[in-house]
């Protein structure tokens, strides 16, 4: 497996394996690694079940099963979306995304990712997400390999549908100062 091109601030990016991720831009900071961003996701998804939760405990005890589920639906897309698309529009990333050391950027240009883009990769990750348990039981009764990854990653490179890039933030600061070096 070769290392990725030489990006223009100092140390080479990420392998280039065809067909499993993107081939790294020159002069754009590498994508953060995939456990960084899963780690990332399932603090998003924790936060935001957690407070939606503590949200709703007070009508809990009082209203049955089913209504209580109808209850956390809204809060969790209200929560969600102002992590997701807010926060991110604001901080640059969502909750999970800056405990972890992340950054989103707009590509190619690695500046702040727009509203439009924003929200657009907020509803494909409601639609995304949820569904990974279904791929994953599909590819295993078809008798593929490995569920959900194999199911995302068919035939084009993975990328993100908005034209977005999470990225450890530390390698966002090393891209800025050398841009800055360049230009100054």
């Amino acid at each position: 497996m070769a290392a990725g091109p030489l990006l223009g601030y100092g140390h080479p990016g990420p392998p280039y394996v065809p067909g499993r991720a993107e081939r790294p831009t020159p002069g754009t900071p590498p994508r953060a690694g995939e456990t960084r961003r899963y780690l990332a996701v399932g603090l998003d998804c924790y936060l935001c079940l957690v407070t939606s939760g503590l949200l709703v405990r007070p009508y809990a005890d009082s209203t049955a099963v089913p209504q209580v589920v109808g209850l956390l639906i809204g809060p969790v897309l209200v929560l969600s979306f102002l992590n997701q698309v807010v926060l991110t529009a604001v901080a640059g990333a969502g909750a999970g995304k800056l405990i972890m050391g992340i950054r989103v950027v707009s590509l190619p240009d690695v500046g702040r990712p727009g509203p439009v883009q924003l929200v657009r990769r907020w509803l494909y990750g409601l639609c995304w997400l949820p569904l990974q348990p279904w791929y994953g039981l599909r590819a295993r009764l078809a008798g593929g390999g490995p569920g959900p990854r194999t199911a995302c990653e068919e035939g084009a490179a993975y990328s993100d549908p908005a034209g977005l890039r999470q990225v450890r933030r530390t390698d966002l600061v090393a891209h800025r100062r050398a841009v800055a070096g360049r230009t100054g």
